[in-house]
């Protein structure tokens, strides 16, 4: 399984179509067994949900998204947590013993989808 997380830094970001970067992390069980972070690659309506898709992604975390790309990766059957805080790597630690639960933040003040 692979879980991303949409960051500044180290920590998870507010705005997932915005952030700096994305951690991935890839699983067995409940062992993280690599990691890696890369570079957003560019905002734009639609672009990053098909981007992590393609990457593999099984799981995404933000602390908060677009409807519209909550409606992409629904459709990839990619599971969307929004509403986390903290550090990444702590995050999918919790994701992964079954504790990061989403609140269903969606950001409502955009004018576009992220």
């Amino acid at each position: 399984m692979k879980i991303a997380v949409a960051c500044e830094g180290e920590f998870v970001t507010e705005h997932f179509g915005h952030c700096e970067n994305f951690y991935i992390f890839d699983t067995e069980g409940e062992q993280i067994i690599k990691s890696e972070s890369i570079p957003n690659p560019g905002h734009r309506p639609g672009f990053l949900p098909n981007f992590l898709g393609d990457l593999g992604v099984n799981v995404i975390v933000s602390g908060g998204m677009g409807g519209g790309a909550i409606d992409i990766f629904n459709e990839r059957n990619i599971e969307v947590i929004v509403g986390a805080s903290g550090k990444a790597e702590d995050l999918a630690k919790s994701y992964l013993k079954g504790e990061l639960k989403s609140t269903g933040s969606v950001c409502h003040h955009h004018h576009h989808d992220e």
